[in-house]
């Protein structure tokens, strides 16, 4: 036996088939606890070993799936991955050892082991080879889990061992014994094997829709497995390109009338719940059977109850147009299909409607009165303009829709704020937020706010015993460990008070007056700036967490979106007054930003007979006034030559925002807020700094405009160019304070364009908080919104969805009235062509037929519909405007 751990030692694996053999049962297994020990001894090496690891592994592999006698514990061994790692473990010698020393089992133990290889999913693909010749000295039945099936396809596609010579995969399907056992299979596994999909030239020799059609004709695979396989397996649906390969092949086979019948109920149920591709695809399969008459009316009125309720409006189109050429065949059939074409009077789309509306109007019968009866109820779905037309077509069989209640928005309810808890934490709860907030990306204001006031209120109640309690719940923090103390600016967030508690960092770095934290930042950043205040303000709080001289923070919010109420701030400064304790700058400086200006609260400010009260008082009058921003587009500056990635921002026609300079800023704040006071031309470069931290958003809560202007950059680049995320800040400005004036609008209508889905819905929502809320300017909204059409900063179609979404919410009247202002910039000089100002002026027309909203119309729209042609442009220039001529009195409520 020591011959066999001599020759693994030396990684000479051919010597050991022989020398295990030789070996009996009770032999082997007696091997198995050095051979194990040896393992682990390899598994251990480092890297200066490397080159003799693999050796050694293939020669592990080989002796301990000789010497393994159960099949559960060779096939582990053989799958193990550290011995199939090294370099030398790998290729045809590998599975030439295994295969000689495996080679005198049983069958069925073969068999077994072969089949528990396939079923480890990480390394059947790895082990093939070897699954492929057990299974062929076995002589049993292949695997079927989906590893072994995607090697196999593979495997025909390439050649691999044995085979490597093989290159045409319709010549090695032929070869293959098993070709009629694994091809069902390729139908069967979760996903299609990746290399199914990798020709898609017909004529290519490894085209597999090509080879499998041939096997069919050979008659080695029977026509129906790969019918059957193709159908179910595009019934059970997955993403479209996985499905590619099925539908090429059952454009291959051809499939003849009798197959397609035969498949009936699964076109239906494709045409319900598949990709839109596959779903049309599904429909025109029907559509001919049903032209063919092999489709009964019942049958196609099924079908069309998935396909109507589908929002693609091709296929509910090309449906209605099905139903109704089967109506044409059938007078008889409208019982059964007119019923299913109401199932469009609930599609987003009012043409659609409409279209479903005449059909019906086209196919009844004056004595269909239970099928009226039946239809009117399905009228309940149409928009208002519609109804009024079913409520005359459907006569008195019908829902009379006549008497309908006025028009009333819908808004979603205002953000409710959510108050800070009134009672300081405890010491344990303290210590258990702290330590949850050092492992936290993003902790929310309240979170952020209510550590750290805790931490200094329980530093100045008793350091002692709230170093006690942090020190275990932060000892796998790097600066918690060893001797040496940190410097401050190595250290951030919270974490900067907790090291200063546990004397963790040089109380040097964090005296009054030392360099802040964020002295390096980018200058012209406001991301930085706003870094910079956060900074500032935890070292001064770490600085009196250490002294304990602040027996609790001024800052400290009162409401989760970071404001403090005027009157709590007033409660604070007595309370100071009354200990005796001065306020600390920087804490100060913060509590004013956050104060909710109340020009009540300024006498009680001033009784207090303090600096800081009389500053208080200044504040919340004339001083924290919000400065006047100055609006402008600038124009693309062709001469820059900088980076690829900063190109087309600095050459991109865009509206900007300039804040002016805020004196105050510079007189009365510390160092770290004077960034915040100075002016900004918006011709900086594009920012890539986007932090996600609700910290930074509390600086300013009462100051929405400033921050809006900030944000507008960000936003900009979402809309026009390649940017992400944006938007999430943009939904969490509106339900901030102060005043939503002219930047907070330009902001979300920017967001309204947003390149991505998400941006959008959350500049969605920004509009409907400051509507629900009563702070929102429909027609300055609609203002910036044209303007930045005509930048081409918003697309049409992106405006489309997001208009679609605000209306779908209920506030048919506020979408309209934005819209309003903003139309004429496509209507106006031909411009409507533009990509998605047909689908905009759908949504227009819809939130006016349901608001009742009357009017003129937009300037433009009666140039645009008096066009000729049924384009999609001109098709809802015609009806938006017949809608707002329905509002008033004796105007005719049908578009013509």
């Amino acid at each position: 036996m020591n011959q066999i751990l001599d020759a693994v030692r030396a990684g000479r694996t051919s010597l050991l088939p022989l020398l295990i053999k030789r070996l009996t049962l009770p032999e082997r297994r007696a091997l198995l606890p050095e051979l194990t020990a040896l393992r682990k001894e390899v598994r251990d090496w480092d890297w200066a070993r490397r080159r003799e690891h693999g050796g050694v592994a293939s020669a592990l592999l080989v002796a301990g799936a000789g010497c393994h006698t159960g099949a559960a514990a060779a096939a582990a061994w053989i799958g193990s991955r550290d011995l199939a790692e090294g370099g030398a473990a790998r290729g045809s010698s590998r599975w030439a050892g295994l295969l000689a020393v495996l080679g005198d089992r049983e069958p069925a133990w073969l068999g077994d082991v072969a089949h528990r290889l396939a079923a480890r999913a990480v390394t059947v693909e790895d082990n093939y080879p070897l699954i492929r010749e057990l299974i062929g000295l076995a002589d049993c039945p292949v695997p079927t889990t989906d590893g072994f099936v995607h090697a196999w396809a593979e495997d025909m596609a390439f050649g691999g061992y044995p085979r490597s010579s093989r290159h045409l995969l319709s010549v090695a399907l032929r070869e293959d014994p098993r070709a009629a056992e694994m091809v069902p299979l390729l139908f069967q596994t979760a996903e299609p094997a990746a290399t199914l999909n990798w020709y898609v030239d017909p004529q290519a020799p490894d085209h597999w829709p090509s080879a499998l059609t041939a096997l069919v004709r050979e008659g080695i695979v029977e026509r129906r497995v790969l019918v059957d396989g193709c159908v179910a397996r595009l019934l059970r649906g997955g993403r479209p390109g996985g499905l590619k390969f099925y539908q090429v092949l059952l454009q291959r086979l051809d499939l003849t009338p009798a197959e397609l019948r035969e498949h009936t109920a699964d076109w239906v149920a494709m045409t319900a719940d598949a990709p839109s591709v596959l779903a049309g695809q599904a429909q025109q399969v029907l559509a001919g059977l049903s032209e063919a008459g092999e489709l009964p009316a019942e049958r196609l009125a099924e079908m069309s109850a998935g396909v109507l309720f589908r929002p693609e409006k091709k296929l509910v189109r090309a449906q209605l147009v099905l139903l109704g050429k089967a109506l044409r065949r059938d007078r008889e059939a409208r019982h059964a299909l007119l019923p299913a074409v109401a199932g469009a009077f609930g599609h987003e789309d009012t043409a659609l409607q409409e279209r479903a509306l005449g059909l019906i109007g086209k196919h009844l019968r004056p004595g269909d009165e239970e099928l009226r009866t039946e239809l009117g109820f399905q009228a309940e779905l149409l928009s208002p303009v519609h109804r009024r037309a079913a409520g005359e077509l459907l006569g008195a069989g019908g829902v009379d829709f006549a008497d309908e209640p006025p028009y009333e928005e819908i808004l979603p309810p205002a953000p409710v704020r959510r108050r800070m808890p009134d009672q300081a934490r405890t010491l344990s709860e303290t210590v258990e937020l702290v330590a949850a907030l050092s492992r936290s990306a993003a902790p929310t204001v309240t979170e952020f706010e209510s550590a750290l006031d805790g931490l200094v209120r329980h530093a100045h109640h008793d350091r002692t015993a709230l170093a006690s309690a942090l020190r275990p719940a932060l000892a796998d923090r790097w600066w918690a460990t060893g001797d040496r103390q940190a410097e401050a600016g190595q250290i951030h967030g919270l974490e900067l008070v907790a090291a200063a508690v546990l004397g963790c960092v040089r109380a040097y770095d964090l005296r009054p007056g030392s360099v802040p934290q964020s002295a390096g930042y980018h200058q012209n950043c406001v991301h930085s700036m706003l870094g910079a205040v956060v900074a500032d303000r935890l070292r001064e709080a770490a600085h009196h967490a250490v002294s304990g001289t602040l027996p609790f923070l001024l800052a400290t919010p009162s409401w989760d979106t970071g404001s403090l109420e005027p009157r709590e701030l007033v409660e604070r400064l007595a309370a100071y007054g009354r200990l005796g304790v001065r306020p600390a700058p920087v804490d100060f400086a913060q509590a004013l930003l956050r104060v909710r200006r109340d020009p009540a609260a300024a006498e009680a400010a001033r009784a207090l007979g303090t600096r800081e009260g009389e500053r208080l008082a200044a504040w919340l009058t004339t001083a924290g006034e919000t400065p006047e921003l100055l609006r402008r587009v600038r124009e693309p500056d062709l001469s820059l030559r900088g980076h690829w990635w900063d190109r087309d921002w600095e050459t991109m026609r865009r509206i900007v925002i300039e804040t002016a300079e805020r004196p105050v800023f510079q007189s009365e704040f510390p160092q770290s807020f004077h960034g915040l006071g100075r002016p900004r031309t918006g011709n900086g470069h594009r920012c890539y700094w986007v932090p996600d931290d609700a910290a930074y958003g509390a600086v300013l809560p009462e100051d929405r405009e400033t921050q809006a202007a900030w944000l507008l950059p960000e936003v900009t680049v979402c809309a026009a160019l390649d940017g992400r995320g944006a938007g999430a800040r943009l939904s969490r400005l509106a339900e901030l304070g102060g005043p939503a004036g002219p930047a907070v609008h330009l902001a979300v209508a920017t967001g309204l364009g947003a390149r991505h889905p998400e941006d959008r819905l959350a500049a969605v929502d920004a509009l409907l908080v400051l509507a629900a809320r009563g702070e929102l300017d429909t027609a300055l909204l609609g203002q910036d919104v044209a303007e930045l059409l005509r930048l081409g900063t918003v697309k049409p179609n992106r405006l489309a969805d997001a208009a679609r979404t605000i209306a779908a919410t209920g506030a048919y009247a506020t979408t309209w009235a934005v819209l309003d202002g903003a139309l004429p910039a496509l209507l106006a000089g031909g411009a409507g062509a533009a990509r998605g100002a047909g689908e905009l002026l759908a949504v227009a027309a819809d939130c006016v037929e349901r608001s009742g909203a009357g009017g003129p119309g937009p300037e433009g729209l009666a140039a645009v519909a008096s066009r000729a042609g049924s384009s999609r442009l001109v098709t809802q220039a015609r009806r938006l405007r017949a809608a707002l001529a329905a509002a008033e009195p004796g105007a005719v409520a049908l578009v013509s």
